[in-house]
């Protein structure tokens, strides 16, 4: 068993390389995706487990918070939360918290991956993708260094009303949204999206991607794919992709990634 593990929801690449760069700095560390079932929820001979993931409309991606309970923690294990969002934390930290107590608990922003909302540089505070990139790896190292001095977080992590709220209208305006995915004809039916999408919502039908309903809004599909051949309504149509630099569609798909 590695000395310390990760457990990682992303979309974007924002979080798996936040993950990475504070595994670069803790050492033999097991990071483990989140995007369907964890393929490693037994943690308890690890010294250290983290947990890295979005906020999406306030709340949690789909799933997530059955995978918080899903792993297993010994007693007195130095346990850590990291929250990325645009702009605010949302629900996500408490939530976990509340299952698995922190010890030590941060917030990372980044670049905005919800393009039929916002343009991707929309964040807090607002600059550029190169910019971004560049902050959160310095604040993921500090993170990083941190987790590894067993700072401990003077409070609890909190959960506003309104968050509550928006979180839980969260799934079905994914869904009404998951209706306007289409694919244009620049597809050639590489099959990645397929591979990408946690919760099998997407086959290749007649040489095109075709869309379901069960969609968590995670936009892996759109933002890595090659061609920008997926569309979620007009105004994707006319905003820049945003993934992250570091992170490959093919590291998405991986179930445990080790950092030694």
């Amino acid at each position: 068993m590695s000395t310390n593990t990760i457990y990682v929801f992303s979309g974007s690449g924002n979080c798996l390389d936040i993950a990475k760069n504070i595994a670069k700095k803790l050492g033999d560390t097991d990071i483990v995706l989140m995007r369907g079932a964890p393929e490693k929820t037994d943690a308890t001979d690890s010294e250290r487990v983290g947990f890295v993931f979005p906020c999406y409309a306030g709340g949690l991606p789909g799933g997530v918070e059955e995978s918080f309970r899903a792993v297993k923690i010994a007693p007195g294990t130095y346990t850590f939360g990291v929250a990325s969002c645009a702009a605010y934390p949302g629900v996500g930290l408490s939530v976990l918290d509340s299952i698995h107590k922190l010890d030590y608990w941060n917030v990372v922003t980044h670049q905005c991956s919800c393009i039929w909302l916002f343009p991707h540089d929309l964040m807090m505070p607002k600059m550029g993708a190169e910019k971004a990139q560049e902050r959160s790896e310095r604040l993921a190292a500090l993170i990083g260094a941190e987790v590894l001095g067993g700072v401990r977080s003077a409070k609890a992590p909190k959960a506003n009303a309104f968050n509550k709220v928006e979180a839980s209208a969260w799934p079905t305006l994914s869904k009404k949204k998951a209706a306007k995915l289409r694919s244009t004809e620049a597809c050639v039916a590489c099959g990645q999206c397929v591979q990408l999408c946690p919760k099998g919502n997407i086959r290749i039908e007649d040489g095109r991607a075709v869309f379901g309903s069960d969609c968590i809004g995670c936009l892996a599909c759109l933002q890595y794919c090659p061609q920008e051949a997926i569309n979620m309504g007009g105004v994707t149509v006319k905003r820049e992709r945003y993934h992250n630099p570091k992170v490959s569609a093919a590291e998405l798909m991986q179930k445990i990634i080790h950092v030694e």
